[in-house]
């Protein structure tokens, strides 16, 4: 999920001079309204669209708060998939043109001092005696620091990190074959389609060493926000939009295969495919609004904050909200909905504390620190 800066550049060109062209900085801001739209949405999902270690915080099953609602909630897993599209798009603009040291010290510097904040914070705050939860062991809790902690088989202290590890093996995929050789419309037409081909083959050999580096079931995702990067420099670009249109028909299928069940009285929530496809499609079709300059009227500044909030937000939101779902509604009894927008409400708020005393001051340093490595 940790999609980051969403300063893109904006291209005017003939397709025969692609590479050439001078750019002008802008802001997609709606792209950072997008952004807390899907963590949002995937909190929505944690607090009410699933069962779990959510339901001791209600003190019964969502489906008992809301009776309704769960239904659409949980829909809200989805958010995941459109954080990816999201992903590639910026990825894909913050690797054109850059150096592998000064990509790798960005991405490293955007992640990693908020992820070590909000593991260290749920880690002391499961600690507590009054807290219900159990907290992962120290050693545990040491290895989540470094981001590895689900291919090493540790217990994970950020329940939401199973995304970043998606998002830190694109990371490599795309600097190794773009970022590396340097980028180029072409050497990234070939990037796209040469995973999707990879990542289909990988879904048919069964191979779970091709499953862990190509992920067939997030690749598409990825790759169409990629596309959809091309479409953002040139609208005219056939390539772009037919990478676009391959990644949505193949990502639509692992997301049904991956989130439909058949209806069943024991079942949660039954989603429809009609409803995944059609949350897949709202994703999709948003981001392309975005690349193509629908939305830049929406230049608003609150949300370039909603942006900066996004991540520290979805870090932190599952399982500390956990234990302010059980303090405000079973120990304070505040009704269901005040309950669920004052946990969102404190969610956000202590995003906003970590962006600005753990991100703003640590997140340059580091970035300078990591660059001027030799």
């Amino acid at each position: 999920m940790p999609v980051t800066s969403t300063t893109v550049r904006t291209v005017i060109e003939s397709p025969r001079r692609a590479e050439r062209t001078a750019r002008k900085e802008t802001r997609l801001r709606a792209l950072d309204g997008l952004r807390l739209i899907a963590a949002l949405m995937v909190a929505a999902y944690h607090y009410g669209g699933r069962g779990g270690e959510v339901t001791a915080a209600w003190g019964s099953s969502p489906t008992v708060q809301f009776p309704t609602l769960h239904e659409y909630f949980a829909y809200g897993c989805l958010g995941v998939q459109i954080f990816f599209v999201i992903s590639g798009f910026v990825i894909c603009m913050s690797g054109w043109g850059r150096p592998l040291k000064s990509f790798f010290a960005s991405r490293a510097a955007r992640l990693l001092p908020a992820y070590w904040a909000a593991v260290l914070l749920v880690t002391a705050v499961f600690a507590l005696p009054v807290v219900a939860y159990q907290a992962v062991s120290p050693s545990d809790a040491l290895v989540n620091l470094t981001m590895l902690q689900q291919p090493l088989g540790v217990d994970r202290v950020l329940g939401v990190c199973w995304t970043l590890w998606a998002e830190v093996r694109f990371y490599a995929l795309f600097a190794l074959c773009v970022v590396l050789p340097g980028a180029t419309r072409q050497r990234v037409i070939m990037f796209c389609a040469g995973w999707t081909l990879a990542a289909v083959i990988a879904e048919a050999a069964d191979e779970p060493l091709l499953d862990l580096v190509l992920m067939p079931e997030y690749a598409p995702f990825f790759i169409g926000g990629v596309g959809l990067y091309l479409v953002h420099r040139d609208r005219r670009d056939a390539y772009g939009w037919g990478i676009v249109g391959v990644s949505w028909l193949i990502g639509q299928h692992y997301a049904v295969q991956n989130l439909w069940r058949a209806p069943s009285p024991d079942a949660f929530a039954n989603r429809t495919s009609f409803g995944i496809i059609l949350v897949v499609t709202v994703g999709f079709v948003a981001v392309a609004a975005i690349a193509l300059g629908w939305l830049n009227r929406a230049d608003w500044r609150w949300l370039t904050v909603a942006g900066a909030l996004t991540y520290p937000f979805y870090l932190v939101h599952e399982h500390l909200g956990w234990v302010v779902i059980k303090t405000l509604h079973q120990d304070l009894y505040l009704s269901s909905w005040a309950t669920f927008a004052v946990t969102i409400g404190s969610m956000l708020l202590l995003a906003w504390l970590l962006n600005r005393y753990v991100e703003k001051p640590l997140t340059p340093r580091l970035r300078t620190a990591l660059t001027k490595m030799r």
